[in-house]
């Protein structure tokens, strides 16, 4: 039996595939899908669960080496906001890039966690260490 807090098959199915330096997404409610990747629906109603809360679990079961975020995260979120993400993922080093750029990197990760979330632009993309 797998040892992990993630109650959710899917999820540690997800978890368990991904290799050294494979990439995967944490993503909004509204974030775009590409055919053929797989896709852990998370999300249940308006916020919940959020992002943060996603790499919060995610992260004491997975071993992450670098995170990409769209640059337009940190101006359009509150300092409040900036924080608690900042928390989450202390010690990862996070590559800053517009928006359209961190979409580019999305076809080529291993598969892509959507959750309830509606903060503007709090999609993530995990690198395994």
């Amino acid at each position: 039996m797998l040892k992990t807090e993630i109650l959710n098959p899917h999820l540690n199915s997800l978890l368990s595939r991904v290799r050294h330096t494979n990439a995967l997404v944490v993503a909004d409610r509204g974030f775009p899908f590409w055919p053929g990747m797989e896709i852990v629906d998370l999300s249940l109603v308006d916020g919940i669960p959020t992002v943060l809360q996603v790499l919060a679990a995610v992260r004491r079961n997975f071993v992450i080496g670098q995170a990409f975020m769209a640059e337009e995260f940190f101006s359009n979120n509150a300092e409040e906001t900036q924080s608690a993400l900042a928390n989450v993922l202390e010690g990862i080093p996070i590559t800053r890039e517009p928006h359209v750029e961190f979409k580019k990197r999305v076809p080529s990760a291993i598969g892509l966690i959507r959750t309830g979330d509606a903060t503007p632009y709090a999609n993530i993309i995990l690198v395994s260490a």
